[in-house]
């Protein structure tokens, strides 16, 4: 593995793709920079090396994916980790959230990671080797309420991702998942942060009770993201990086508490389950 990579990060203008980009170059690698205002990342981040690059790019947006992945390779030669981390969150329950705003936390949480991967894998395969990063959520292991748009985007992302591991490791290149639990970036905020459009008055106490929950969380979310991104470093500089690594330690508590529930409910009715073969 050659010791200065090419890294193209997304949603890389605040937050946690922002601390990664930073990291990454401090550690003397090269970074593509992407974000939907190409400014934005630029005046968040300050590199005189030339090992920068910032590259207009909405995930949604094949025309900007396909033109920013070729910028890359003109100018590094090669792409070796790819960070999907561009994101946002459409807030609200099921019912009160429009079929267009689902579908559109989807486009961005979903296809957003699948469209820039797609443009990326045929120069991984060219190079027999890379690095695919997802970054996740709790929210893909367990359901909360105000989250089943965000949840659904995100459990199809892991599920995309475990699948899209076995289709790629025999040409060298490797995948992981990083499911985070609360940290202090940009997700909860207004810009990023998109609340339900319709009222049904079934759920007005409920949604007043919980919505200042979550709006009070903004800022003051215990992760820190320049600690998740120097040990992301430290985890892609592995030879057999993590197919799946819980970033915080409520994200491993969120973890065990799923796998614990899954076991219960597979030994609640196991006698039941094994009955069903024909033999």
């Amino acid at each position: 593995m050659k010791e200065n990579k090419v890294w193209l990060i997304t949603g890389a203008g605040s937050g946690i793709g922002l601390q990664i980009a930073k990291a990454a170059l401090a550690e003397g690698h090269k970074v593509v920079a992407t974000g939907r205002d190409a400014n934005k990342v630029s005046n968040a981040l300050d590199n005189a090396t030339g090992n920068l690059l910032v590259v207009k790019m909405d995930v949604t947006n094949p025309d900007e994916i396909n033109t920013g992945v070729h910028s890359a390779i003109e100018k590094f030669g090669a792409i070796d980790i790819l960070v999907n981390n561009a994101g946002n969150f459409y807030a609200g329950f099921f019912e009160e959230l429009s079929q267009n705003q689902v579908e559109r936390q989807i486009a961005t949480n979903l296809f957003g990671p699948m469209n820039i991967t797609r443009a990326v894998l045929p120069f991984m395969r060219k190079n027999k080797s890379g690095h695919i990063i997802s970054i996740s959520s709790t929210a893909a292991l367990v359901g909360y309420e105000l989250c089943s748009a965000y949840a659904a985007s995100k459990f199809g992302l892991e599920g995309w991702m475990e699948s899209l591991q076995l289709e790629v490791a025999p040409f060298g290149i490797n995948t992981t998942i990083v499911e985070p639990g609360f940290f202090r970036t940009s997700l909860l905020e207004p810009s990023s942060t998109i609340w339900s459009e319709l009222q049904l008055e079934d759920y007005a106490e409920r949604i007043a009770a919980l919505r200042p929950f979550w709006e009070s969380m903004n800022g003051t979310q215990g992760g820190d993201p320049a600690k998740l991104a120097a040990a992301l470093l430290k985890i892609t500089s592995e030879s057999t990086p993590p197919k799946r690594w819980m970033a915080g330690a409520d994200s491993i508590a969120e973890a065990e508490r799923k796998a614990k529930e899954l076991l219960e409910q597979a030994n609640a009715y196991r006698e039941l389950s094994s009955s069903l073969s024909y033999q």
